[in-house]
């Protein structure tokens, strides 16, 4: 089959895929909008049957354009709602959407404020302003909002754990991975960043001053050691083969170490695999608590996006690193 053929067909297939999504958002709101009190639309604005079913109209179409990434043209639909019914929840909810997805976040949190003074205890719209607080890099707000959250519903707790984490604030995680272990709720990757938070408290244990690599390998094949992984990686650096082979290795055996991800992903953007570079050292990220660390992820994933011709984000991750390392 013809390749511009096919790539014809797979786009043709995902946007099939994304109006029954936007459908289905638009079906959810649909619903929503019976649910809002009476106060959320003014007494004054009620719609004829024509004004609503054009409503109802610009609305899909926004949804239906979001899906398919036009986020601009979603806009100028909903600026179409907003002129037959002002100051409607629903409206002020997918603007904030959109403007996020356009990286626009003073719009973005200007809107989503508008919705939450119709309903401040609407956990879908809070979860969105954590979203926003974080594209601005403000954790501390994210923090303060996912708390407010967790008040509302428990079950959000995991992801306050994770906030915690991202700031620094390893006590307060900790507290928090403790209270969840208590109620059979904290999950494997939440229980391997704990045991990592604990084992930095502890004094490492002096490393071997092995320098023959073949006397180390041969040793890892033994014990299966991290300690000594680590050294066989460390001096592995310049051997993109033995690296690779050792870090898919280390990924297996030792899960929630982050140096494994960076290891691998280094040996994948040696070989110009940038775009598996990238995958693997994002899987590695979220095990990271250290700065220095969290530096040299920066500076591999600022690689990754250079060979793959993203210079943009190739700055955004080199910045990030700079701004650690000072």
């Amino acid at each position: 089959m013809n390749i511009r053929f096919k790539n014809k067909e797979h786009r043709k297939e995902r946007q099939f895929y994304a109006i029954r999504l936007a459908l289905f958002s638009f079906l959810f709101f649909l619903f929503s909008f019976s649910s809002f009190s009476q106060d959320s639309i003014p007494a004054n604005q009620d719609l004829s049957e024509e004004a609503e079913l054009k409503f109802q109209q610009f609305f899909f179409k926004a949804l239906s354009e979001k899906a398919i990434g036009n986020y601009q043209k979603a806009l100028e639909n909903l600026e179409n709602c907003n002129q037959l019914l002002e100051n409607n929840m629903a409206v002020f909810f997918e603007f904030s959407k959109n403007y996020l997805l356009l990286k626009n976040t003073l719009l973005a949190k200007e809107y989503i404020e508008r919705a939450l003074q119709k309903d401040g205890d609407n956990v879908w719209m809070l979860k969105h302003l954590v979203k926003i607080y974080q594209q601005e890099n403000n954790l501390e707000a994210a923090i303060n909002t996912q708390q407010k959250i967790v008040a509302l519903n428990p079950k959000e707790r995991a992801f306050l754990v994770r906030l915690y984490l991202y700031n620094r604030q390893y006590k307060e995680a900790i507290s928090l991975m403790n209270t969840l272990e208590d109620e059979n709720l904290l999950s494997a990757n939440l229980k391997s960043l704990k045991a990592s938070l604990e084992k930095r408290k502890k004094p490492k244990a002096e490393e071997k001053k092995l320098s023959d690599i073949t006397s180390l390998i041969n040793q890892f094949e033994t014990e299966k050691s991290y300690t000594i992984l680590e050294q066989i990686l460390k001096i592995s650096e310049d051997n993109a083969t033995q690296l690779l082979k050792l870090s898919d290795e280390g990924i297996l055996l030792f899960p929630a170490q982050p140096f494994v991800y960076l290891m691998k992903g280094k040996a994948l953007n040696y070989q110009k695999n940038h775009k598996e570079a990238l995958s693997v050292l994002e899987n590695g990220f979220d095990f990271v608590i250290e700065d220095n660390m969290e530096a040299n992820f920066y500076i591999e994933m600022a690689k990754a996006y250079k060979g793959l011709g993203n210079l943009i984000e190739e700055n955004k991750y080199q910045q990030k690193a700079d701004k650690l390392k000072s």
